[in-house]
């Protein structure tokens, strides 16, 4: 799974930086299978949105249960609980999307009335807004699960992301890659955040040399413009910050849709590092200025 490897992939780095940290027992591993990993049966939307990837995960973090947490940051709530901070973010991996199906070679290419299966209503809402005539239906589960039952023909396509195909060396499943002007990624696509309890500065000191200021600024940025829309995963809403000139601007660009493709109304921003995320909330309330309170309803 997706989740073990970054795990895994984190103790490397904290023995890497710091190496008493190799001895047997220094860092032990401990898997927290959460609500948002066992109830597949129903959307996101429907039963919770992001916090279900990470109540249980929280709650063992501050009962001191664990001490550092590994959280894929595109399930990581707006707000984070009081007590637990999030000071770390490994190096980002691909932002993009990967379409997948045996019958066709991207999107484009689908006849009408295919299906394609996502869980993800970023997805649902671009492919709708782009091919009107494909139909989107809920598709969760593991990505062996979904590789299964898009062999079996339970639909005729879907879309994972490119970075957790990566963690899991499963890249060749990818029917092609899918860029970013045809589908804006989720806010913190690609990037692994680390969270620590609040105040604990031994596990912070721990924690410093793995941050990769880049991604962290990045992400933070994209953050910062879901805060101002107030948007979970009930919530059609994209985000891609990019570092330029160097590294000293930031790029952003944004979005917000509705569930059935009807409208699409997109922004972006361009401005040094230090400002990104006052670009980024500034960003999030222009859209939120534009858009109707009934905006992200979903027709009876």
């Amino acid at each position: 799974m997706a989740f073990v490897t970054t795990a895994y992939e984190t103790q490397r780095r904290l023995i890497e930086a710091h190496p008493a940290l190799a001895a047997e027992g220094a860092i032990q591993i401990s898997v927290i299978h959460t609500t948002g990993d066992m109830v597949l049966d129903k959307a996101l939307s429907e039963i919770g949105g992001k916090g279900l990837f990470t109540k249980e995960i929280d709650v063992a973090q501050l009962n001191g249960d664990v001490d550092i947490a590994v959280h894929s940051m595109k399930d990581v709530p707006t707000w984070l609980p009081d007590g637990i901070v999030l000071p770390c973010m490994l190096p980002r991996e691909d932002t993009r999307d990967v379409f997948i199906s045996q019958k066709a070679g991207s999107l484009a290419e689908l006849p009408p009335g295919s299906v394609i299966g996502s869980a993800s209503l970023r997805r649902q809402s671009q492919i709708l807004a782009r091919y009107p005539q494909l139909k989107v239906v809920n598709f969760r589960g593991n990505v062996q699960t979904r590789l299964k039952k898009l062999e079996a023909g339970v639909v005729d396509a879907t879309m994972l992301a490119l970075a957790g195909l990566s963690r899991m060396d499963m890249t060749e499943h990818a029917t092609a890659v899918v860029e970013l002007d045809d589908m804006l990624p989720a806010v913190a696509q690609g990037a692994i955040g680390i969270t620590c309890r609040a105040g604990d500065e031994k596990m912070a000191e721990f924690l410093r040399p793995l941050t990769h200021q880049p991604t962290l600024d990045c992400v933070m940025t994209e953050r910062a413009f879901l805060e101002a829309l107030d948007g979970s995963c009930r919530t059609p809403i994209a985000g891609q910050a990019v570092l330029v000139d160097g590294g000293k601007t930031i790029s952003f660009r944004g979005l917000v849709a509705r569930p059935d493709g009807s409208e699409v109304i997109e922004t972006s921003r361009l401005g040094p590092v230090a400002t990104g995320q006052a670009m980024g909330k500034d960003a999030g309330e222009e859209l939120r200025g534009k858009m109707g309170e009934d905006f992200f309803d979903v027709p009876e």
